[in-house]
């Protein structure tokens, strides 16, 4: 007697759905997967200093790379036990929505939009927009109301820059090398960025001169997947953020690593 079609149909399509959920359940990064796994993976920026970047020796250091260290310690009771991804930009949210890394931490900052589709921890830094220059003779914002002002193109900046500098002419970059081989050369008076990345510049290059200017503060967080499965590590994280900030460890690591705390 010949089996009904409809039935092996059923029967096929229910083990190749069991198939699928037993391989999300593999991938996903909910907190007893990631016990298992032994490795807490990380999206991470490899070309930020100071947050994260390569060293001469090909390792990643910065701010950033020591809190997933220390989130790897408390999760899975080493520093060691970490997988550190570089990340693009525009990989960031979507690493994490993707399962392809349990957290990131990248210099993302906390917007109602973003904490749509993401979870954030509470906040590990608060950044600003700022100023770096060349001219001795600006020392504040006073002196760049009709200055010639290097801004990244399409990045959050240029809105600060037109709020709080409407008189200044704005030159649009597509990295920040452009914008400081232009303030080499003299073609524009201060490049305008985020203080946190202009503080690893300076460091890197003393000629420069980052001003005593914070603009529009914005709070960097780690970012985490949403969903029930992932209450247990969300949670866990955020408890940690928040030891290491009543602990100072976090004002201690930024300041090693020359970032602007006394706000």
């Amino acid at each position: 007697m010949s089996v009904p079609v409809f039935p092996r149909f059923l029967s096929t399509f229910l083990a190749i759905a069991l198939s699928v959920a037993s391989a999300v359940g593999v991938n996903s990064a909910d907190l007893e997967t990631i016990a298992r796994r032994g490795k807490l993976i990380v999206g991470v920026k490899n070309n930020l200093p100071p947050l994260g970047f390569t060293d001469a020796s090909g390792n990643l250091q910065g701010f950033e790379i020591d809190i997933a260290k220390r989130l790897a310690g408390d999760i899975l009771g080493s520093v060691e036990a970490i997988d550190l991804r570089p990340l693009t930009n525009r990989e960031r949210l979507q690493a994490v929505i993707e399962d392809r890394v349990d957290l990131t931490i990248a210099r993302v900052t906390i917007t109602p939009a973003r904490s749509r589709i993401v979870d954030f921890s509470p906040f590990y830094y608060l950044d600003s927009t700022g100023f770096v220059v060349l001219d001795p003779g600006i020392q504040g914002i006073e002196a760049l109301k009709t200055a010639r002002i290097a801004v990244l193109e399409g990045s959050s900046t240029i809105a600060v820059i037109r709020s709080e500098l409407p008189g200044a002419r704005m030159v649009g970059v597509k990295s920040y090398q452009e914008g400081f081989d232009l303030l080499e050369k003299g073609e524009i008076d201060a490049f305008s960025a985020d203080n946190s990345v202009l503080s690893g510049w300076t460091r890197e290059h003393p000629r420069y001169r980052q001003l005593p200017v914070e603009l529009q503060l914005t709070a960097l967080g780690v970012v985490m997947p949403r969903g029930l499965q992932y209450q247990d590590l969300r949670e866990r994280v955020n408890r940690e953020i928040e030891r290491l900030r009543s602990s100072g460890w976090l004002e201690e690591r930024a300041i090693y690593w020359g970032l602007k705390v006394d706000r």
